[in-house]
């Protein structure tokens, strides 16, 4: 079995975070710039076991797609074309950079750690995969 990778996508940063081996716990991973992600995944499915790929879907409040996600649409077009036999999945992450703050704040990170963007986006990712392993059990 493989581990699960999760990406939180942002338009110039994405956080990612991966379960352990045995799909137990998710745990942050990285964020990098996002011009550089499908090469950091070339270069982390060559070294790591990984059956499936979870995507935050972001969804406003009413349930429609935001504005982003124009350009999750373009990024999953090239990912399909980049890595045809990896299953995507979109999970919804509604408030997700809401509960990484928090989740940050219950953790004592200083104020100055907290307002560090690239910090909260593989929280944030870390977040998408927690509520996707919930929703499998």
């Amino acid at each position: 079995m493989g581990r699960i990778l999760a990406i939180d996508y942002g338009k110039k940063r994405t956080g990612l975070a991966v379960t352990d081996i045995l799909r137990i716990t998710a745990n942050p991973l990285i964020t990098i710039e996002t011009n550089q992600l499908i090469s950091w995944l070339k270069d982390y499915f060559a070294k790591e076991n990984v059956d499936e790929v979870v995507m935050g879907y972001p969804k406003q409040m009413n349930g429609e797609d935001s504005e982003s996600m124009q350009y999750i649409r373009a990024f999953l077009k090239q990912f399909e074309q980049t890595f045809p036999t990896m299953p995507i999945k979109l999970y919804d992450e509604r408030f997700t950079s809401v509960l990484a703050h928090q989740a940050m704040i219950d953790g004592g990170m200083k104020r100055s750690q907290r307002q560090d963007k690239m910090v909260v986006d593989k929280i944030a990712a870390c977040i998408i995969l927690e509520g996707y392993l919930d929703s499998l059990s």
